[in-house]
């Protein structure tokens, strides 16, 4: 197996289905020279403007300047660092993305920017996921904060609504990405985006946690106020970005909690950045940030984020079991249950699944659950009658394993109208509520078809134009301007040939550029001692 199939292998199951071959091959020469033309750049801007990890970082987890790098070369050293890459094809679904990172794993982009989009791209691509997020874990306390900040998002509760713009986004990324979309294609991607923005009911756990994780690892300085360094994957892989953060029109303020209700705006450069004491501040703020979620509150307040959410999440009962469903009705108790839990029963909508450990316990139940709270002498077996603190009266038959026939549930007087077959379990407390289902992986096996993602084919369609834009002549003329500078092998004769060639394509500035470097390398530097330099490069750097 080569270092990436290990990695895939050691992923569970259900996160597999989310990876994609890098498909090396499949980068046109153009691709191979946008790649060098943003990371000579980025190394020589941020060489003293980056946290000191960065450019140790990048030999370190198999980044070189002169090609896109292998999975398979960045394995080799992350492997080291007890990390791992995979390859993923755009935007994949943040439960999906934050759950990898916690397991100590980066979902790259395989796809790389296209050359109009050199300077930023709101799109995830390889330059984003390799030279800016990969570097920064050559350091160890950072890498834990990735980690952790990946636990706590994988963790939070995310609404129904989150999903569609999660959809919208992905959608207009690849609409933008795309040589041959429409202005008019861009506009309905643009629209849809804004309506599902728009349809957002309140600000959920899952987008708190994305503002949180966007406002430092991928946007975030450290150090002191009037001169921070650069460690947020944003800020290193975007040229534009990198030129700007250090400028007076962006604002620096401390980073704190606040910056989980700060929003942002994905399309344009930011006008403010929060800065870090230092990697220590941002286990701080991060354990703060936990203190506010769900699933470390648990009781009243978990319940209804889960009910607000609309979304699969599940409940950790005081016995260590765990009920996954959708929450649908929250019924308040006469008397409070425990501190911070006065509902007296939840009604779940099924399927439901029960598990323990994050271990599914069999097959999901396709009807209603209920949970009440409080003890009760509720009998694997049989009849049952009794009453609970929270005034809650319960009486039926139990079938076992939770199941119940004939179920009839009053409090105050009322009587609830509830399933008369059902699941019930009871609990004295509710310690957590978290987000996604308790065992993804058993919830992936029975309804990862039912909710299948779409794997990747307008970023597959996106990557085929992008190639039938490149014309066989112009691409001929990248790979000879590739051979000559790697080989040493420089005619000024043939420069001037290449640089008259490329007038034939004005809208190509990039090999112009390519060109015009060699000649004033040719210029400046003995032949030989330039083929050794990048017979070296290219040997640290190729696949």
């Amino acid at each position: 197996m080569t270092p990436t199939e290990r990695a895939v292998a050691r992923l569970p199951a259900h996160l597999r289905r989310y990876v994609a071959g890098q498909e090396y091959e499949s980068y046109t020469p153009r691709d191979q020279a946008v790649w060098r033309h943003i990371l000579r750049r980025l190394r020589s801007h941020l060489s003293d403007k980056a946290h000191s990890a960065y450019l140790e970082g990048l030999e370190a987890t198999g980044i070189g300047v002169e090609r896109i790098p292998s999975l398979d070369e960045m394995n080799e050293k992350l492997a080291i660092l007890g990390w791992a890459a995979v390859g993923v094809r755009g935007f994949i679904p943040p439960a999906v993305f934050s759950e990898m990172q916690s397991l100590g794993v980066l979902a790259i982009a395989a796809d790389i920017r296209t050359h109009e989009h050199i300077q930023y791209t709101p799109a995830p691509d390889f330059v984003h996921e390799s030279a800016g997020h990969a570097p920064i874990i050559a350091n160890a306390r950072y890498a834990e904060y990735l980690k952790r900040c990946g636990m706590a998002a994988f963790k939070a509760i995310a609404s129904v609504e989150d999903q569609i713009i999660f959809e919208a986004i992905r959608n207009l990324s690849v609409v933008k990405e795309d040589p041959s979309a429409t202005p008019e294609e861009v506009e309905h991607a643009q629209a849809r985006l804004d309506a599902a923005s728009r349809s957002c009911r309140y600000v959920s756990e899952s987008t708190r946690a994305s503002r949180l994780y966007w406002w430092t690892a991928e946007y975030g300085m450290v150090g002191s106020l009037e001169s921070p360094r650069l460690y947020g994957a944003g800020l290193l892989s975007s040229i534009g970005e990198a030129e700007h953060c250090l400028t007076p029109a962006v604002k620096k303020v401390p980073l704190s909690v606040t910056c989980s209700d700060t929003e942002y705006d994905i399309t344009r450069m930011q006008p403010q950045l929060f800065v870090a004491r230092d990697f220590e501040h941002l286990f701080e703020v991060l354990e703060q940030f936990q203190a506010t979620l769900a699933w470390k509150r648990g009781g009243d307040y978990g319940l209804r984020e889960a009910w607000k959410a609309r979304s699969v999440n599940h409940l950790v009962l005081v016995d260590g079991h765990e009920v996954t469903g959708k929450v649908l009705e929250l019924i308040e108790g006469l008397r409070p249950v425990a501190e911070g839990l006065g509902t007296a029963l939840v009604r779940m909508e099924g399927p439901v699944l029960l598990s323990r450990q994050g271990k599914a316990l069999g097959k999901p139940w396709t009807g209603e659950a209920l949970v009440a709270f409080g003890a009760g002498p509720l009998p694997e077996r049989g009849e049952f009658q009794f009453e609970l603190v929270s005034g809650l009266r319960l009486s039926g038959f139990a079938v076992g394993g939770g199941e119940v026939l004939r179920l009839r549930a009053t409090i105050g007087g009322r009587e609830l109208e509830l399933p008369s077959a059902t699941r019930l379990f009871l609990s004295e407390g509710l310690p957590s509520v978290a987000g996604g289902p308790a065992d993804p992986g058993a919830w992936d096996r029975w309804f990862g078809e039912l909710n299948a993602f779409s794997a990747g084919d307008g970023e597959a369609r996106a990557r085929a134009r992008k190639a039938q834009a490149l014309p066989p002549a112009l691409a001929a003329l990248y790979r000879e301007v590739r051979a000559m500078r790697e080989s040493g092998e420089v005619r000024l004769e043939r420069l001037e040939q290449l640089s008259r060639a490329a007038s034939a394509f004005p809208d190509d500035w990039l090999l112009k550029v390519e060109v015009e470097e060699l000649r004033v390398a040719s210029s400046t530097a003995p032949l030989q001692g330039m083929a050794s330099q990048r017979s070296a490069s290219s040997q640290a750097s190729a696949p």
